[in-house]
């Protein structure tokens, strides 16, 4: 049995549609990938953390066949990575940073000239784009010439060319940088698309609510090594329990603050603050009995709040907690403002 771009079926299918093995990879002195292993179940989101310069791109040219691992052993779709490249490139998807469809063509010129650079043959890639048109409900604006496109449709367009082929593995790399809220979103329901339709998804991000919405586990990332592998809830129960989370209307009052908030901080912890937010959190060890005590001190010392919640750990939190540094773009805390 062939699939749409002809090529065969995997000869074993296994759970696991890309699986990575102590892979490395070094440029002259610089270690980018330094025993990534990395486990990625069929049908599912499988997002991939990290600061600049941790790994995760590396990681996907490696699986996408674009560089040669050093070191390790990869497979994608039951293929290896090393010794069987083109199998594996008819097998996947790849969209980038920055969409890579033609300004000047319409939409549809786009997919139908991929489809053909395919080897899809006329009349297959014409009736392909017309697929993806509808499937990424850009039928409307089919006939339009891209450079008239919003972000948000460019990126749907760009990851409809990436499943010209209807691959089993769509290698996503920071599909929304530089999208704005509206935009994102409209990538995020073409993504749960994919994955309804069987598609397995491996996606690289700075974006903490990005992976939380969308990703079935989390792989974190650090210094070319994977330092943790789970679901999005679980990472967040082993960040700890829940925190009392403080709002106030003024920066003057963040150090009174954080005392009331050092009183009935979990063993151990420490309040974090955000400046620019003016928030004040803490882990707590009962919830209920610290946030009415909270409350209470708050109402006594007179602070001026905006808001006082009992909340869960944020998975940026868990970033923090496992690499010792926030994601790019992440607010910063008192203690990193200070050290500018």
């Amino acid at each position: 049995m062939t699939r749409a771009g002809g090529a065969p079926r995997a000869r074993a299918e296994s759970a696991d549609a890309v699986l990575a093995e102590g892979v490395s990879k070094q440029y002259g002195r610089k270690r980018a990938l330094d025993g990534l292993d990395l486990a990625v179940r069929r049908g599912t989101v499988h997002g991939l953390l990290g600061p600049n310069g941790a790994g995760k791109t590396t990681a996907v040219r490696i699986l996408a066949t674009l560089l040669r691992p050093d070191g390790g052993r990869a497979t994608v779709a039951g293929c290896d990575v090393a010794r069987e490249p083109f199998r594996v490139r008819r097998r996947i998807g790849l969209a980038g940073q920055y969409a890579a469809v033609d300004e000047i063509l319409t939409g549809r010129q786009n997919l139908e000239m991929f489809g053909r650079l395919f080897h899809l043959g006329a009349h297959r890639a014409r009736a392909r784009a017309s697929e993806l048109l509808e499937q990424f409900a850009l039928t409307e604006a089919a006939g339009a010439q891209v450079k008239a496109y919003s972000g948000g449709m460019r990126r749907r367009l760009d990851l409809a060319a990436s499943l010209i082929l209807a691959p089993d593995v769509l290698f996503l790399d920071e599909p929304t940088t530089g999208l704005d809220p509206r935009s994102r979103n409209e990538v995020w329901e073409a993504v749960r698309s994919l994955v309804a339709h069987g598609t397995t998804v491996l996606l690289t991000t700075q974006y903490l609510d990005e992976a939380d919405r969308l990703a079935d586990r989390i792989a974190v990332i650090d210094q070319g090594r994977t330092i943790a592998d789970d679901t999005p809830a679980e990472l967040k129960r082993q960040a700890g329990g829940a925190g009392v989370q403080l709002v106030l209307r003024t920066a003057a009052d963040l150090p009174r603050a954080e005392r009331v908030l050092a009183r009935v901080a979990a063993p151990g912890a420490r309040p974090t603050t955000d400046v620019a937010e003016l928030r004040v959190a803490v882990p707590v060890a009962n919830g209920v009995a610290a946030l009415t005590e909270v409350a209470r001190t708050v109402q006594d010392e007179g602070l001026a709040v905006e808001d006082i919640a009992l909340r869960r750990p944020t998975l940026d939190e868990v970033f923090l907690r496992l690499t010792g540094h926030r994601t790019p773009g992440n607010a910063k805390t008192k203690e990193e403002v200070a050290a500018r």
